[in-house]
């Protein structure tokens, strides 16, 4: 018989929750112009419109460090659960 992967389906945790919400809330708040199309108020003298879409590039990028952060733990700690259940296995 021949060797095939095993096939799981995608697990759904907390912490996966969090990385998906990291990650659409730019575009959520970016596809929502009717929350910032205005000019007021003006931040040194820039209108709203354009600060505000200034200001979430930096909160994006905040946000897709934290999810790298949160992904990377997440699979080191799903591959140290492998490694036991696999020597608990032998």
């Amino acid at each position: 018989m021949s060797e095939t992967p095993e096939v799981r389906p995608p697990v759904v945790t907390p912490v996966r929750v969090i990385i998906a919400l990291c990650l659409v809330a730019p575009f959520v708040a970016m596809l929502w112009v009717g929350s910032y199309a205005k000019t007021d108020p003006t931040f040194i003298g820039i209108p709203f419109f354009y600060w505000y879409q200034m200001l979430w590039v930096l909160i994006s990028t905040a946000l897709t460090m934290v999810a790298y952060q949160l992904w990377q733990r997440d699979q080191r700690a799903r591959r140290a659960a492998a490694v036991r259940h696999e020597e608990g296995a032998k």
